[in-house]
C-alpha cells in the first residue's frame, strides 16, 4: 500500500524541490493577495498544451479557457500548442484526429509530432488521449518536464498503470489531478459539502460504453461513478455488480451500512443523474452543467498546484470499477476494494524499479 500513501514531511520536502517556475507562480499568486489585491486577471499568463486531438474534451476545453466571460479564474489561459496522437485499433479515436486538428489549427494553436516538442512551448498540460493505454508513457513525458498535468477520463487502462502514474508524480513531486464533469453537476457538490443532510446513500446513472481494451466502466461508466463518491466520498468497502448487455447494476457498501448504487446505462435512452437520500430529504442530483465547471477547476489547479481532489480518492474510483469487473468475473459475488487495490499494488510494484528507470533515464539524456 506504499504507492498511495503521502506524507506531510515528504510533501513539504517536495516543495523545496519543485521547479522554478512553480516557485515564481507561488510568489505571483501570494504577492497581489499581500497587496490587498485578489485580481486573477493580474496573474501571469500561462501557456497551456493538450496532448490527444481524437476527443471532443480537448476542442470544449480550449474554447472555454479561450472564452473566459468575465470569470477571474479562467483569465490568463491561452492553449498554444497541441499534439494530435491517436489510437488506430480504436475507430472512436482515429476517426476524430483529423476533424479536431484542423479545428485546433482554425484557432491559431500550433500543432506539434510528439509530445516533447509540446512540453517545449508550454507551461501546464491537458492530458486528453482517448486511449488510456497510451496515457502512462505520455503522463511520465509530462512528469519528467515538471509541469502540471490534468489527465482525463480514463486515467489509465489499468489499475496498476494508475498507481504507477500517481507514484512518479509523488515522487517527482509534480500536480496531477483528474476528474470527470459530472463531479460538478448541480446538487452534487452541494451534497458533497452536506447542504442536505447527512448522506445515507445514493443512485448514479450515466451511460456505460464498453470498448474492448479498457475495463469496462474506466471508457464511459466512470461519469456515473465518478458522480457516485462525490456524494458518497471514499470508504468503500466492498462492491458487488450485476451484468448483462444492455445494462449494469454496481451496489458498493460504504462504512456503517450506507450503500451507492451505479446504474450503467446502455441499451435505454442515455442521461446523467441519479438520486441522493440524507437524513432529512431525497435529492435529484443533476442536471449535467457542461465543461465549464470542470475547467474552472482545472485553471485553479494550474494555478496553485493543488488539485481539488486528492490522488487517493481518484485511486479508489478506479479501484471501484476494477472491482465491479471482478465481481463481474465471479457471476456478481462482492469484492473488498482492498483486495483489488492490493493486487493491483503489488503488480505496480514488480514494474516500478522499470518506470523509475525510465524517469532516470530520460531525464539526463
Amino acid at each position: 500500500m506504499a504507492l498511495i500513501k503521502s506524507g506531510t514531511g515528504r510533501r513539504s520536502i517536495r516543495l523545496v524541490q519543485a521547479p522554478t517556475y512553480v516557485l515564481l507562480l507561488a510568489f505571483f499568486i501570494c504577492a497581489p493577495c499581500l497587496a490587498g489585491q485578489t485580481d486573477a486577471t493580474q496573474l501571469p499568463a500561462l501557456r497551456v498544451g493538450v496532448i490527444g486531438l481524437d476527443t471532443s474534451h480537448s476542442i470544449a476545453f480550449t474554447e472555454v479557457l479561450h472564452d473566459p466571460q468575465g470569470i477571474p479564474a479562467l483569465a490568463g489561459f491561452r492553449v498554444v500548442a497541441a499534439y494530435p496522437g491517436g489510437s488506430a485499433d480504436i475507430p472512436q479515436s482515429i476517426g476524430r484526429v483529423a476533424g479536431f486538428t484542423q479545428k485546433m489549427r482554425d484557432m491559431n494553436i500550433e500543432i506539434v509530432g510528439s509530445v516533447e516538442s509540446l512540453l517545449e512551448r508550454v507551461d501546464v498540460v491537458l492530458l486528453e488521449s482517448m486511449d488510456g493505454r497510451v496515457h502512462l508513457d505520455q503522463a511520465l513525458a509530462v512528469i519528467r518536464s515538471g509541469k502540471p498535468v490534468f489527465i482525463d477520463k480514463p486515467f489509465a487502462s489499468s489499475l496498476p498503470d494508475i498507481l504507477l502514474i500517481t507514484r512518479a508524480a509523488r515522487e517527482r513531486g509534480v500536480p496531477v489531478f483528474s476528474s470527470s464533469p459530472l463531479r460538478y453537476a448541480a446538487n452534487a457538490q452541494a451534497a458533497r459539502e452536506g447542504r442536505f443532510g447527512a448522506v445515507t446513500g445514493a443512485d448514479t446513472y450515466s451511460p456505460a460504453i464498453l470498448e474492448p481494451n479498457h475495463p469496462d466502466l474506466f471508457w464511459y461508466g466512470i461519469h456515473g461513478v465518478e458522480s457516485l463518491f462525490t456524494i458518497m466520498g471514499t470508504g468503500c468497502e466492498s462492491v458487488a455488480r450485476l451484468h448483462t448487455g444492455g445494462a449494469d447494476i454496481v451496489v458498493g457498501t460504504w462504512p456503517g451500512g450506507r450503500m451507492g448504487v451505479f446504474r450503467g446505462l446502455r441499451q435505454s435512452a442515455l442521461g446523467y443523474g441519479g438520486t441522493l437520500y440524507t437524513d432529512k430529504e431525497i435529492v435529484t442530483i443533476g442536471p449535467y452543467g457542461g465543461y465549464r465547471p470542470l475547467v474552472i477547476k482545472i485553471a485553479e489547479f494550474f494555478r496553485t498546484g493543488v488539485a481539488p481532489v486528492s490522488l487517493e480518492e481518484t485511486i479508489e474510483i478506479y479501484a471501484f470499477m476494477a472491482a465491479a469487473d471482478e465481481s463481474k468475473r465471479r457471476g456478481g459475488a462482492p469484492v473488498k476494494v482492498s483486495d483489488v487495490l492490493d493486487d493491483a499494488t503489488r503488480v505496480a510494484a514488480g514494474r516500478w524499479r522499470n518506470i523509475q528507470s525510465q524517469l532516470d533515464r530520460t531525464t539526463t539524456d
